[in-house]
């Protein structure tokens, strides 16, 4: 099952103030990026947001879920936290600033083209 793009447009207007805000469709479900950084994904129209220890502390008492089969668990969001955007949006806000900038892949190099040898 898919997510429906009205939640994530409504999560990523929610988080708005957190920074510079993001959602990229994948497989049918969605990345949430906050400063470059993917800090959330939305799942079968769930909102999970990557576990850190200030996002843990934030939120207080943790519910944890698997967004996708052979996921490591995060931090699941409730439906109704949703609408209580100052909330959200510090806890994003937390989020991506405890995560690492993503390490940007290298290009491969192009190969050279060999000389015929004279022989």
């Amino acid at each position: 099952m898919s997510s429906s793009q009205d939640n994530v447009d409504f999560i990523v207007d929610q988080i708005s103030s957190a920074g510079e805000v993001s959602s990229r469709k994948m497989l049918g479900e969605y990345g949430i990026y906050c400063a470059g950084k993917m800090i959330a994904l939305v799942c079968d129209d769930q909102l999970f947001i990557k576990p850190t220890g200030s996002g843990r502390a934030y939120i207080g008492k943790v519910t944890e879920g698997l967004p996708y089969p052979g996921a490591k668990p995060w931090l699941l969001i409730p439906s109704k936290k949703w609408a209580d955007g100052k909330w959200l949006s510090e806890l994003v806000r937390i989020t991506a600033e405890e995560l690492p900038l993503p390490v940007k892949k290298k290009k491969p190099a192009a190969k050279k083209a060999r000389k015929p040898s004279s022989g």
